[in-house]
């Protein structure tokens, strides 16, 4: 038997691999009564590695019983790049709105899956640690990430890829009937969590789905990463554009200044099924136009009060995915987002921000 079948009987307790099969062990040398052996662990300090020392010495010496030997094993230090979190993606949006139930998460879904299919490279996050959405609109309820160890030791977390786009939500690690009872700093360090400790790999654009209003949230992301621009999502209602207001005066805050992109009027009309043509506006009309022009933002789409939007978010298919006038909405709003990101390259680049409390 050779020495490397022997040394699969080490198993690494955390690992639950054998020390071969796991590329733990780089070298198994006999040297007349010397066994010289490598070992190259994935952490850069592994707690098995003395445990892992001792069980080979004591299983070579009971397979050797009639030898003098000697074991030699050595730890070389591995060289590795230490963990930068989002280094590979070139822009972050916060997709927000200053009040819930505008179809903000809707909005993202269609519009991550849109720029997707134009060939971009997309990662829609649910920052909405609260009220996660995102995993049914894609259809992924039953879905769990993969979490793996990096070469540096750090524990990462897989994006889940779906329709072209990579997708990550606290949604995929709760139970979905369980309500989620969290004080603001858990809440935050669950977003901290999902933001630094996945592996987005290269991206032209992540999207964040943020929760609705203005408050721990939305500082904890603007002060974790440097905020490439924010797009508000309203409907046509006063109420609506009053916390519109809002939302835009937090992101320009002079503390915070993330440049608003645009704003996206959701629920614009209402057009029935068998009266296609037709537009009923229900939650008034204009308001989102207003409301651009007020803020001297563009207006980036408007997008219709359609069943089959609602019914395609149900069943996990957003409605992009279809040839209609309701997808035709989205990319029309899309291709004014990516001119509204492009102008924005124009201005000096985002940093993160230092909020300091007196």
């Amino acid at each position: 038997m050779s020495l490397t079948e022997i040394l699969k009987n080490i198993i690494h307790p955390e690992l639950k691999q054998n020390i071969v099969d796991a590329q733990i062990l780089q070298s198994a040398e006999e040297k007349g009564n010397v066994i010289e052996i490598t070992l190259l662990f994935k952490k850069q300090v592994d707690p098995f590695a003395n445990t892992i020392k001792r069980n080979i010495e004591e299983l070579l010496k009971k397979h050797y019983p009639d030898k003098n030997i000697q074991v030699q094993i050595r730890f070389p230090e591995k060289k590795v790049k230490q963990w930068q979190p989002l280094s590979k993606v070139k822009n972050i949006v916060a997709i927000a709105s200053g009040k819930g139930g505008v179809g903000k998460s809707t909005v993202a879904a269609n519009m991550a899956v849109t720029l997707a299919m134009s060939g971009y490279k997309i990662g829609l996050l649910d920052g909405d640690v609260y009220g996660p959405s995102i995993p049914k609109m894609f259809g992924l309820e039953t879905q769990k990430p993969e979490v793996f160890i990096n070469d540096d030791g750090t524990e990462l977390i897989k994006p889940i890829e779906k329709y072209g786009v990579k997708v990550l939500s606290i949604g995929f690690f709760v139970d979905p009937s369980q309500a989620l009872i969290w004080r603001g700093a858990m809440a935050t360090s669950a977003l901290k969590q999902l933001i630094e400790q996945t592996e987005w790999g290269e991206l032209d654009i992540l999207l964040i789905d943020m929760p609705p209003g203005t408050g721990d949230i939305h500082l904890t992301l603007v002060q974790t990463v440097a905020v490439t621009g924010a797009v508000i999502v309203t409907t046509p209602q006063e109420i609506a554009l009053a916390d519109v207001i809002k939302g835009i005066s937090m992101f320009r805050n002079e503390h915070i200044n993330v440049p608003v992109l645009g704003i996206i009027e959701n629920m614009s009309w209402f057009t029935p099924a068998e009266l296609p043509q037709n537009k009923y506006y229900i939650f008034g009309k204009g308001g989102g136009q207003r409301m651009a022009k007020h803020f001297n933002v563009p207006l980036l789409g408007q997008i219709p009060l359609v069943q089959s939007i609602c019914e395609a978010g149900d069943k996990g298919v957003p409605i992009v995915n279809q040839h209609t006038v309701e997808a035709d909405a989205f990319r029309n709003m899309c291709n004014n987002f990516l001119t509204s990101l492009e102008q924005r390259k124009q201005q000096p680049p985002s940093k993160k921000v230092e909020i300091k409390y007196k």
